[in-house]
Protein backbone atom coordinates (compact mmCIF):
# COMPACT_ATOMS: atom_id res chain seq x y z
CA UNK A 1 0.00 0.00 0.00
CA UNK A 2 0.86 3.86 -0.54
CA UNK A 3 1.88 5.93 2.07
CA UNK A 4 -1.55 8.15 3.10
CA UNK A 5 -0.76 12.09 1.79
CA UNK A 6 -0.93 14.75 4.12
CA UNK A 7 -3.01 17.37 1.76
CA UNK A 8 -1.87 20.36 4.11
CA UNK A 9 1.90 19.76 3.38
CA UNK A 10 0.89 19.41 -0.37
CA UNK A 11 -0.99 22.77 -0.11
CA UNK A 12 2.25 24.56 1.48
CA UNK A 13 4.66 22.75 -0.67
CA UNK A 14 2.97 24.00 -3.61
CA UNK A 15 1.91 27.81 -2.27
CA UNK A 16 5.88 27.93 -1.51
CA UNK A 17 6.93 26.65 -5.17
CA UNK A 18 4.57 28.80 -6.35
CA UNK A 19 6.07 31.98 -4.34
CA UNK A 20 9.53 31.04 -5.13
CA UNK A 21 8.75 30.98 -9.10
CA UNK A 22 6.97 34.56 -8.50
CA UNK A 23 10.30 36.15 -7.08
CA UNK A 24 12.43 34.65 -9.54
CA UNK A 25 10.31 36.20 -12.10
CA UNK A 26 10.47 39.66 -10.11
CA UNK A 27 14.52 39.12 -9.65
CA UNK A 28 14.68 39.02 -13.29
CA UNK A 29 12.45 41.94 -14.28
CA UNK A 30 13.04 44.23 -11.56
CA UNK A 31 16.01 43.16 -9.76
CA UNK A 32 19.33 45.07 -10.63
CA UNK A 33 22.16 45.03 -8.51
CA UNK A 34 23.82 48.15 -6.47
CA UNK A 35 26.88 48.49 -8.81
CA UNK A 36 24.52 48.36 -12.01
CA UNK A 37 21.88 51.87 -10.31
CA UNK A 38 25.02 53.55 -9.40
CA UNK A 39 26.47 53.67 -12.85
CA UNK A 40 23.39 54.55 -14.56
CA UNK A 41 23.17 57.14 -11.89
CA UNK A 42 26.77 57.85 -12.63
CA UNK A 43 25.96 58.30 -16.08
CA UNK A 44 22.73 60.55 -15.89
CA UNK A 45 24.76 63.26 -13.83
CA UNK A 46 27.51 62.93 -16.50
CA UNK A 47 24.80 63.78 -19.32
CA UNK A 48 22.96 66.23 -17.36
CA UNK A 49 26.58 67.81 -16.29
CA UNK A 50 27.83 68.16 -20.00
CA UNK A 51 24.65 69.09 -21.37
CA UNK A 52 25.25 71.94 -19.17
CA UNK A 53 28.50 72.88 -20.23
CA UNK A 54 27.22 73.34 -24.15
CA UNK A 55 24.72 75.77 -23.23
CA UNK A 56 24.93 79.15 -24.93
CA UNK A 57 24.03 82.16 -22.64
Amino acid sequence: MRKPVNLNQFRKQKARADKRTRADENAVKFGRSKAEKSLDTVRVEKAARDLDGKKRE
